[in-house]
């Protein structure tokens, strides 16, 4: 099956082809450096993680991700701790460096800064200018909006349905504004704040810029893959298309994608409405990879509702599938396996291809999960088989196959399971404390309380011991 994408600009899925063939140029809007990364920042990055995951199977991937480190907010988050601008945003990069490596997400091949990226900014900002699309006022520089015949392209909207719902307001600071939709490229720079050089006298540069600048400057005038949130669309990737094709005369990009929102009761997490959740919170109680799992589950254009029953379901389904990853690691020398490396697609291509028939269609990651629970299940039975007589139901070769098939498809996914997890979880009882549970088990039996026994049995299954009743009456006991 040929891979199609949802195409936002176009409003319909359509055929990916790749500028150049078998390279693919993919741009990701990052993070504006002011405080935690919270689970609606979670759910982009691993979604375009994935995405750029599935896409290397096919292509030499180049993919570049901004980080905003000069903006209103993180100027007022150095004012108010008294620090500078530059402090904040190098601790909350370094946090979010932090965040994205517990999520299992892949370095960006580079991570341009605004500050490092002004010469790129002025000089497009020039263009703009000497092209007519850009005006210099109060030390202020606006982009003309009317000047652009398809302003409004991505996003649906158009010039004058905006006017009319404005009812001709300005905004009092932006006087100088020749129309009320025009927006800053570049700012002037207010008493006491930190500022750069430039033909305009002292400023900063607007966000929307920014981008734009970064785009051409490390991946070229057009690219393959614009991406990111929903909340994006309008203004900002819509202001990106407006300064890119009016500068460069070409086409921004010829794929946007943008994921949806993360909701709480039905409402969108955002910082305004005091409803976010820091992924550092949701790390003191739960899996990074139950958190990956919980977003991926879901295909990445809808909006999904963060619950605690949606949580703790993914929690549960996050250790089926990582009993399966570690299947190899407590098995494979009983099975003979010598070689438990993630294989090549060519290998295992049939048992894979539900999976990326799935992927294929618009990366529709709800599907492909279910095909990965599939074989994770049937691996748990044949864990069971093992642990209890010793032999496989399936036969080891077909074993191999499932196992192999599971590693291609949750490192697509971004999954990682950690031996040395469950083995220091496992080591945190001693054998002394494991037969005392053991014999409150077999008490709790004999007075027929099996809910008691069943908790025991599962309490010690979390610490990574399996018990094994025997024929006997009696119960031995192995660490997972």
């Amino acid at each position: 099956m040929t891979l199609r994408i949802y195409n936002t600009l176009t409003r319909r899925k359509e055929e990916f082809i790749p500028l150049e063939a078998g390279v693919v140029k993919m741009y990701v809007c990052g993070v504006t450096v002011y405080d935690y990364c919270h689970l609606g920042h979670a759910r982009a990055y691993v979604v375009w993680d994935m995405v750029r995951r599935y896409l290397a199977t096919k292509y030499q991937i180049k993919f570049v991700q901004n980080i905003t480190d000069i903006d209103d907010k993180i100027l007022k988050r150095a004012q108010e701790r008294g620090t500078t601008m530059q402090a904040i945003a190098n601790q909350y990069i370094a946090t979010y460096d932090e965040d994205m490596a517990r999520l299992n997400i892949l370095k960006a091949d580079d991570y341009p800064r605004a500050t490092e990226s002004i010469p790129e900014i002025m000089e497009l900002i020039q263009k703009l200018i000497d092209c007519d699309y850009a005006y210099a006022a109060g030390g202020d520089v606006y982009y003309a909006v009317q000047k652009f015949p398809s302003y409004g392209k991505l996003s649906g909207r158009k010039l004058e349905d905006m006017q009319a719902g404005a009812s001709g307001r300005v905004d009092d600071q932006e006087e100088q504004k020749r129309y009320p939709f025009d927006f800053a490229l570049w700012k002037a720079a207010k008493p006491n704040e930190p500022f750069w050089e430039s033909p305009w006298g002292k400023g900063r540069p607007g966000w929307h810029i920014e981008c734009s600048a970064m785009v051409r400057s490390h991946l070229g005038e057009t690219i393959d893959i614009h991406a990111g949130g929903t909340d994006l669309q309008f203004p900002h990737h819509e202001n990106e298309i407006a300064q890119s094709e009016a500068g460069y005369g070409k086409n921004l990009a010829k794929y946007w994608m943008h994921n949806g929102f993360v909701n709480i009761d039905g409402e969108k997490m955002s910082k305004s409405l005091n409803n976010f959740k820091t992924i550092r919170d949701l790390f003191e109680y739960f899996d990074p990879m139950a958190i990956r799992l919980f977003i991926l589950q879901a295909q990445y254009r809808q909006p999904i509702d963060f619950t605690e029953e949606a949580i703790n379901a993914a929690t549960k389904g996050w250790e089926t599938i990582r009993e399966a990853m570690l299947f190899a690691a407590d098995f494979s020398e009983q099975l003979g396996w010598s070689n438990v490396e993630i294989p090549a697609r060519d290998l295992i291509a049939e048992s894979v291809a539900c999976f990326e028939e799935a992927m294929d269609d618009d990366f529709n990651t709800s599907v492909a999960i279910a095909h990965v629970f599939e074989l994770a299940k049937k691996l748990r039975a044949e864990r069971n088989s093992l642990s209890h007589s010793g032999k496989t139901a399936a036969g080891s070769e077909v074993l191999w196959q499932d196992w192999q098939a599971l590693s291609y498809m949750t490192n697509i996914l971004g999954f990682i399971a950690d031996i040395s997890d469950r083995e220091a979880v496992a080591e945190s009882i001693s054998e002394a404390q494991i037969e005392v549970l053991i014999q409150q088990r077999i008490a709790a039996k004999k007075a027929k309380n099996y809910p008691e026994g069943d908790r025991i049995r599962e309490e010690l299954k979390a610490l990574g011991i399996t018990l094994v009743d025997q024929k006997d009456g009696t119960t031995r006991w192995i660490r997972s």
